[in-house]
């Protein structure tokens, strides 16, 4: 099928299903390889799309003229652009990936019992792992990367605006495959923009083990409400930073204006700034001033509008928002318990820091704040599977079981427990 052809008319629980099936004998078969032949597929789908950028191009610009006469807005567009840095990017991501430790495999505390057994773990891939995202086709490859590096089989559904660019680089994914004699069903690409097609993949408990929904709030809602397979996911990023009264003031503003403005449209960006009392006179209008630079608006609680003009009254609803814009909303607070209690109250789990040179109150907050990601001293943009050091990532979990925060290569395996005898027998 040309990557620039229409979706088909299909029956679409039978196609969904057909996927399912050959994605689980695709992902034993992709189980029992070494790493070897998972390197090298992941090598050669890199050089496919450096090959195949003219293609990918065409592809893409069909998407792109398609979303222009639907009206999409100039940020939905950014995001759909396969620009020849962007090919290069999945690419070399593909590279990098290649190059990360293999999880698959490896054994851990295999220590002798007593009965003269060794008991230990050893990590291997979750099986089958259904992707679900919007706008960005350069998840295609990246999503691809990662189960295939982790030994899973995976199923992709991108979103309709992107479909003939997600076909385009699907179909240098299959090459890469061939040419590594590993299958080519290890990775399938929806190729329905049928609304139902969702509604099955996220049903299909017999051929899927975990769903990961890369998207708006409103998708992600929906697979809540609706589906039956495991989910490793996030609803919103609600964060938030606390500024001690024992805070450095340079630091504090560092932290708090790069928290907020180095990119507006991320899970992990500032959303609610809550300053001690005993801090928020002297700080707060140097932080007013430093916002004002970046057209940043702030709306405040009363106390704050009490001690800087120009700020916006905020209302019940900011405490709970998470803007993605040049919005921050602001609240001072009677110490590090009545802090924690706002964050507790209004937090999406997903990443909140405290600024403080109380080393007491810094490990309280660590302790006590139940987020996926808890910092001391440090911007909340640094939740990040590449700034934690796993290579790159599939997404943020707020989820407790089965992986939280960043969800890189081992995210995506889970252990089995592996007996070591010598003939033994339980007496």
């Amino acid at each position: 099928m040309s990557a620039n052809e229409p979706a088909v008319s299909i029956n679409v629980t039978d196609y969904m299903r057909g996927l399912g099936r050959a994605a689980r004998d695709a992902g034993r078969r992709l189980a029992a390889t070494e790493s070897g032949p998972r390197n090298a597929a992941l090598q050669a789908i890199a050089r496919r799309l450096r090959a195949g950028e003219a293609a990918l191009r065409e592809a893409n610009e069909a998407d792109l003229a398609a979303g222009r006469e639907q009206g999409l807005d100039a940020a939905l567009l950014d995001r759909l652009a396969l620009t020849e840095a962007r090919i290069e990017a999945m690419a070399a991501g593909l590279e990098q990936i290649a190059a990360l430790p293999d999880p698959v495999g490896a054994v851990s505390h295999l220590d002798p019992m007593p009965s003269g057994i060794r008991v230990g773990r050893m990590r291997v891939p979750l099986g089958v792992v259904g992707i679900i995202y919007e706008s960005r086709p350069n998840v295609t490859a990246d999503a691809a990367g990662l189960c295939l590096k982790s030994g899973n089989a995976c199923i992709l559904r991108g979103g309709s605006e992107s479909l003939r660019s997600n076909r385009a680089i699907a179909a240098c994914i299959t090459e890469g495959l061939a040419e590594a004699g590993l299958p080519e069903t290890a990775v399938q690409v929806v190729e329905t923009t049928d609304r139902a097609a969702v509604g099955t993949l996220i049903t299909m408990d017999e051929y899927v083990d975990v769903l990961v929904p890369r998207g708006g709030k409103g998708l992600i809602e929906r697979i809540m409400q609706e589906a039956t397979v495991p989910m490793i996911k996030h609803l919103d990023g609600v964060c938030h930073c606390f500024v001690d009264a024992d805070a450095d003031a340079d630091m504090a503003e560092r932290i708090v204006v790069n928290a907020k403005t180095q990119r507006y449209g991320t899970c992990n960006t500032l959303e609610t700034l809550l300053l001690d009392e005993a801090i928020a006179p002297s700080l707060l209008p140097r932080l007013k001033a430093a916002f004002d630079g970046h057209g940043v608006e702030l709306r405040a609680c009363e106390a704050s509008r009490a001690l800087v003009d120009g700020l916006t009254p905020a209302e019940p609803s900011d405490w709970d928002a998470e803007y993605l814009a040049p919005i921050l909303a602001v609240r001072v607070v009677d110490g590090l318990d009545a802090a924690m209690a706002h964050i507790e109250r209004h937090s999406s789990g997903h990443t909140e820091a405290i600024v403080t040179q109380d080393y007491a109150r810094a490990q309280r907050f660590l302790r006590e704040v139940d987020s996926s990601s808890v910092m001391v001293n440090a911007s909340t943009r640094f939740a990040d599977g590449f700034e934690y050091g796993l290579g790159a990532e599939i997404g943020i979990s707020t989820d407790k079981l089965h992986a939280r925060g960043p969800v890189g290569l081992e995210g995506l395996t889970t252990q089995k427990y592996i007996v070591l005898g010598e003939g033994h027998i339980r007496e």
